[in-house]
């Protein structure tokens, strides 16, 4: 007597839970009607519909001996029939009932009936079910153990109980919380002050569970009406302090820091060099202006030129320094830990900027506006002082031996910087081709275009966190968007518009993390001088136009 062989194929369901994520249900590929995938016979498909849900059962039946299908007979009669491998551990379910009546029915008859011959050989089905779905319990699995520590369910049972209550805030709800959902956002209702209400939580949460956790006071989000002590709804977020605070600076960021201050050194010699251009060797100006230049010339021939070219770069390089000082100047008193300067080098201006982060979380909105302002302030103040000192040495007769001639095309670059020039050298020394100045006044201009440009209110640039401290996280938005536009159309900036924006984008473009306490205001002082900065930024950024300037006697416009 032949041995029969049956192979049932059912579209199957796969549903695996890792520490409370569910992956989604995957089916097997549809296989064509006229063949089995397993002994490629012919097969015989029919439907059964259930409630929102249609299964498609295939059979193939084959047989060792002279081609009969004897299983074919017993076919409808089998349901629910599970096959359970210690390797696999695969389960196939077949079944034939539309309804849960007839389902019972006829699971009983199965129970009575003799079970069907099998064939030896283990259970086989395609490798595609379950290779992918193992794949993508790995994947969880890695995730869970390099993703960041999520806040354990004991410390939240506990906080809950000791920390929130009727007369401070009432849990209604809870929330993932963080970058990756590694914490927890209590939403509710508050019941007090919530300047007090916060600090008495930071109190107790000390108490409670130690120093493990950081909780945030932000503003609710999807909030639908404000609070009714005024201002917005509040929530509360835990994090764990490795993961919200940032990490100490590596051995490897040390070097690239160091890396990058000697390129910046160079880049300001280099700048004090191509100040001095009336005087380099005609090949060594051709080769810098003009684009189709190839070969290099013999750098031994700026050499003579270097000694010349330090003042102007000394000056580049303390604009940059004290706007590092004034950052850690200001990060001092509020305990607030900053990570070393890791310079951007640029030939245009000799650097542009430096960028600073933060090393630990800030306390309020207040600390964010007051030590994003320092730097800049900083820095303003010395290179506004230079470009003063070097504007007066300028108009002064006797110091024409320490002078440079600069084409007066530069002083179109900025509106405000130009009026200043204008207004100081007069319309005789402004329009003409070439203008003589002091580089003390090429080291301030450098000092301030820089300075503006890390002034503009866009991502963690100084500005942006200035905006973000001062107005909330939705006025950056905003401002960030109209700052990309200007810039992409070179209204800000003029030919640095691009080069900048593209920095921004790579480097900058991620907003600060909220402090601590994100949602007491600042005072109405901060946002004004907020304000007035984004302002004289916009008018330092600002080009001067061609029938602007030729009106008002700002360099000589030529009309071809």
């Amino acid at each position: 007597m032949g041995t029969l062989t049956t192979c049932t194929l059912s579209t199957l369901d796969f549903n695996f839970t890792v520490k409370s994520r569910q992956i989604p249900n995957f089916r097997l590929p549809k296989k064509p009607k006229s063949s089995c995938f397993l002994c490629r016979r012919s097969i015989q498909s029919d439907r059964v519909w259930f409630p929102r849900r249609s299964f498609r059962r295939l059979k193939c039946y084959s047989s060792s001996d002279n081609g009969n299908n004897e299983g074919e007979s017993s076919s409808s009669g089998s349901s629910n029939k599970s096959t359970t491998d210690p390797a696999t551990t695969t389960t196939t379910t077949t079944t034939t009932a539309s309804t849960p009546e007839v389902a019972e029915d006829t699971r009983t008859n199965d129970y009575d009936s003799d079970p069907p011959s099998v064939s030896s050989r283990p259970p086989t089905i395609s490798p595609l079910g379950p290779a992918y779905n193992n794949f993508q319990v790995d994947s969880f699995k890695l995730m869970e153990l390099l993703g960041p520590e999520k806040v354990d369910p004991a410390d939240v049972k506990l906080i809950k109980e000791k920390l929130f209550g009727y007369s401070t805030f009432w849990v209604t709800k809870e929330e993932p919380f963080g970058d990756l959902g590694e914490g927890i956002l209590f939403l509710g209702n508050l019941r007090g002050k919530r300047e007090e209400v916060f600090a008495k939580f930071q109190s107790l949460l000390v108490e409670v569970t130690g120093n493990k956790y950081n909780l945030f006071m932000v503003e609710e989000p999807n909030a639908e009406d404000l609070d009714p002590r005024g201002g917005p709804r509040v929530s509360f977020g835990l994090l764990r302090k490795e993961v919200s605070e940032p990490g100490p600076t590596t051995l490897w960021q040390y070097v690239i820091a160091f890396l990058l201050f000697l390129l910046t050194i160079g880049s300001s010699v280099e700048l004090g060099i191509a100040s001095q251009i009336n005087r380099l060797p005609p090949e060594v100006v051709k080769y810098f202006t003009d684009p189709n230049a190839i070969d290099p010339p013999d750098m031994e021939l700026l050499f003579p030129f270097v000694d010349s070219a330090l003042p102007l770069a000394y000056g580049v390089l303390g604009v940059l320094l004290f706007h590092e000082v004034g950052h850690f100047l200001a990060a001092f008193p509020k305990r607030v830990k900053l990570s070393i300067p890791f310079f951007i080098p640029n030939i245009t201006l000799g650097s542009f900027g430096a960028i600073t982060q933060f090393k630990s979380v800030l306390p309020d909105r207040s600390t964010k506006v007051d030590i994003s302002l320092a730097g800049p302030f900083a820095s303003a103040a010395l290179s506004l002082s230079m470009f003063a000192v070097g504007l007066l040495l300028s108009s002064n007769p006797n110091a024409t031996g320490d002078l440079v001639q600069v084409p007066s095309m530069l002083f179109q670059g900025s509106l405000l910087l130009g009026l200043i020039s204008r207004a100081t050298l007069g319309y005789a020394s402004m329009h003409a081709a070439t203008v003589p100045i002091h580089p003390l006044m090429i080291a301030g201009w450098c000092g301030l275009t820089t300075t503006a440009f890390n002034m503009l209110p866009v991502g963690c640039l100084d500005g942006g966190r200035a905006v973000q401290g001062a107005f909330g996280k939705n006025a950056l938005i905003a401002f960030g968007l109209t700052t990309y536009t200007l810039l992409g159309l070179g209204v800000l900036g003029g030919p640095l518009s691009l080069p900048w924006g593209l920095y921004v984008l790579i480097c900058q473009r991620t907003p600060e993390k909220p402090c601590l306490n994100d949602v007491t205001e600042v005072g109405t002082w901060r946002k004004t001088i907020v304000t007035v900065a984004v302002f004289l930024v916009v008018l330092t950024l600002l080009p001067v136009w061609d029938e602007l300037a030729e009106e008002l006697g700002i360099g000589l416009v030529t009309t071809f």
